[in-house]
């Protein structure tokens, strides 16, 4: 009889959802895989789920509370680790108020409404997350123009499919994982790829369209000005739920004609047409787009004008098209965080929020206005941080102004899984746990129409799930928690009539599969309809009608400065393997990818002797970064494509060598280049110039 123990759970080794059957010995996980009973991932599981073991038992994890004293590190218990930060945090209200109290979040742990439950009754509005320029940014964008999130429905066949900046067999994004995607494909669909790299799914298309990075808004306006003139939208939808459209179709036709359009997305103008043909007239159709359409300074329009493309074709909330899935009834995350104990005047105290209207609505504060607060104390000082599963030297855009800002606080905590660049800053190190060692109700936040039961699988060390963290640390500060996890799930769970213990044996809930909602109650915008005339907008004094802007940043918008840097950056390259910065100490991903890659186009490469491998510099007006050199005849010569998220923890020096190969040395997060409601920062079209490196 085997004295190996199976247990079900949900990985998020990444932005999570797959079911996953870990193998118990002896107390240890020894492997993991895929549960094939899972309704999100079929039995699939990628290389970073896979190697979690790698992490989880990592000889360099830091497994008890640390403390820096004369800069080293010292072990603590977990009361003075808690003792000292909730200390901090008291001293700060007392003496400036608790709006100069910043807590940050990265993209990774799923720990969204116990985190905003803690700045919430901090009484901080000044929470930064990665929801400025990924996944909350598509959320808000449409909720202000059809009321919810409308997610692809793989489960209907679609019989076309519009890959728009992603790849879910790569980065499995939000709500699908990529088999979901690969299920429709194999079936028969046909498969559009806006891309301007031509990778696996492009070479797989019937369609691909190579865009100019960060002109999705453009090519999408373009789309709309063919089904327009082709009259290939769906006139009764239009004329019953269609607010603004009159005045939508006159913008289209008078500024976005194909030629104009072709002129600035480099996409020929015959294949915008087929491809507009293709999406309009194959029925059922959906639009999966990814985050590169996010990080620039056209995210919300481009967000609002897809949203346009799927309404008028008559694919928005029906089968098989992008669809409005029912969430199973679990408390909301904004009941869960009890947004009301955040007053109105602490509200109104948000960094940005009166110039980012659309962030604020989602209560985003974006991280620049967070690094002016800290170096210039502007409009009031921020003094005091505490960072939770994020390593924003890395992965925030002008990392050395993240870094200045950061090294400035008055005191630093940091809860992770090692002592990443970000973590070194730090005054106090909380050591979390992984996925592994955490109970919760997963994916609660998200739009698929599943909860899931990630439950623990082992304990490790002095490790702490960052729920508990934060349930422990705001009973220091005075707040109202439960006396576990288990019972504040208990409360998350409760109008599904389910416990936890009860939702861990089922494993999953879904949401009731219903289409065509709109027909009974209309949308959930202030006229009841598909608002590509935006009447929240237009209150903020913002254009209601979407348009294409020019990115700040680009040969056409400073001619001058491209003579020196002649190339466009594309600054966001994301791998099989790597977690934007995480992940980059594991022996199994390291050996996939040993080293940063840039892909150029070989006639670029030979124009700067360069080869394939070759060590090379890429600089901009900010920064510099050393990357591997990888050929690639799929991407236009003018275009150089960076991976992201590099240091090096091999380098055993508090820095970790954040600064050799961080992409973000280069990128910008001045005002000027930031989507102008929601704050989104300019990563995918930036200038550069590109050397080989002397010592190779």
């Amino acid at each position: 009889m085997s004295d190996t123990k199976l247990v079900k759970t949900v990985c998020r080794s990444c932005h999570g959802g797959c079911g996953v059957i870990a193998h118990v010995k002896g107390g240890k996980v020894i492997k993991v895989e895929g549960d094939p009973d899972s309704p999100i991932s079929y039995g699939s599981l990628c290389s970073r789920g896979l190697a979690v073991t790698q992490m989880a038992y990592h000889p360099d994890r830091i497994l008890h509370p640390m403390k820096k004293s004369n800069g080293d590190w010292q072990r603590i218990s977990w009361d003075e680790a808690l003792d000292t930060v909730a200390g901090k945090f008291k001293e700060v209200q007392e003496t400036y108020g608790a709006e100069s109290i910043l807590i940050g979040q990265g993209t990774g742990r799923d720990f969204e409404s116990h985190f905003s439950r803690l700045g919430n009754m901090l009484g901080t509005p000044n929470m930064i997350t990665a929801g400025h320029m990924c996944y909350l940014s598509r959320i808000a964008a449409t909720l202000t123009t059809c009321g919810r999130h409308p997610a692809i429905d793989y489960a209907g066949n679609p019989k076309c499919i519009v890959m728009w900046g992603c790849n879910p067999l790569w980065t499995n994004p939000d709500e699908y994982k990529g088999v979901s995607f690969w299920r429709a494909y194999q079936k028969g669909a046909k498969l559009i790829v806006i891309d301007p790299r031509k990778g696996f799914l492009a070479k797989k298309a019937d369609l691909w369209l190579q865009i100019r990075p960060g002109t999705d808004a453009a090519l999408a306006l373009g789309f709309h000005h063919v089904i327009i003139e082709e009259e290939l939208y769906d006139r009764e939808f239009v004329s019953q739920h269609v607010h603004g459209w009159d005045a939508f179709v006159e913008r289209v036709k008078n500024d976005y004609s194909l030629d104009h359009v072709e002129e600035i997305t480099w996409v020929d103008r015959n294949l915008i047409r087929k491809a507009a043909r293709m999406y309009a007239t194959t029925k059922p159709a959906g639009i999966h787009w990814g985050v590169p359409t996010e990080q620039n300074i056209n995210c919300t329009d481009f967000t609002r004008t897809a949203v346009g493309l799927m309404a008028v074709t008559g694919n928005l909330d029906a089968p098989g098209g992008n669809v409005f899935h029912q969430p199973p009834g679990t408390r909301s995350i904004s009941e869960f965080s009890n947004h009301r104990a955040l007053g109105p005047e602490q509200r109104a105290k948000q960094l940005g929020g009166d110039k980012y209207k659309l962030a604020s609505r989602m209560t985003i504060v974006t991280p620049k206005c967070a690094w002016d607060a800290i170096l210039k104390e502007e409009p009031y000082p921020i003094k005091v941080g505490y960072l939770v599963g994020t390593n924003p030297v890395v992965s925030r855009a002008n990392a050395k102004e993240v870094y200045e800002a950061l090294n400035k606080l008055d005191f630093l905590a940091v809860s992770d899984f090692f002592l990443t660049p970000t973590a070194e800053l730090a005054d106090v190190f909380l050591p979390a746990g992984t996925w592994l060692e955490q109970d919760h109700v997963a994916d609660n936040w998200k739009f698929h129409g599943y909860v899931l039961a990630r439950q623990k699988v082992v304990e490790i060390g002095e490790c702490w799930q960052d729920h508990k963290i934060f349930m422990e640390l705001g009973k220091r500060m005075g707040q109202q928690w439960w006396d576990t996890v288990e019972d504040s799930l208990d409360y998350l769970l409760e109008p599904t009539g389910m416990n936890w213990e009860q939702f861990k044996e089922k494993g999953y809930l879904k949401g009731e599969s219903k289409f065509y909602k709109y027909k009974e109650k209309g949308f959930s915008t202030p006229t009841k309809k598909v608002e590509i005339y935006s009447t929240i907008l237009e209150k903020w004094g913002a254009d209601p009608l979407p348009k294409y802007t020019e990115i700040p940043e680009s040969p056409v918008s400073q001619p001058k400065l491209a003579e020196k840097f002649p190339y466009i950056l594309n600054a966001g390259y994301r791998t099989p393997t790597f977690f934007h910065s995480a992940n980059r100490q594991l022996p199994w991903l390291r050996e996939i990818r040993p080293d940063p890659i840039v892909e150029l186009h070989p006639d670029t490469a030979e124009k700067h002797d360069i080869h394939e491998g070759d060590w090379i510099w890429i600089e901009s007006p900010r920064g510099q970064a050393k990357l591997s050199a990888k050929l690639n005849t799929g991407i236009s010569p003018m275009v150089v494509v960076a991976e992201h998220g590099w240091w090096y923890p091999e380098i055993n020096t508090p820095d970790r060598g954040w600064d050799i190969s961080n992409i973000n040395m280069l990128t910008d997060n001045s005002h000027e280049s930031m989507d102008p409601v929601m704050g989104a920062t300019n990563l995918r079209v930036l200038l550069c110039i590109i050397n080989r490196c002397e010592d190779q």
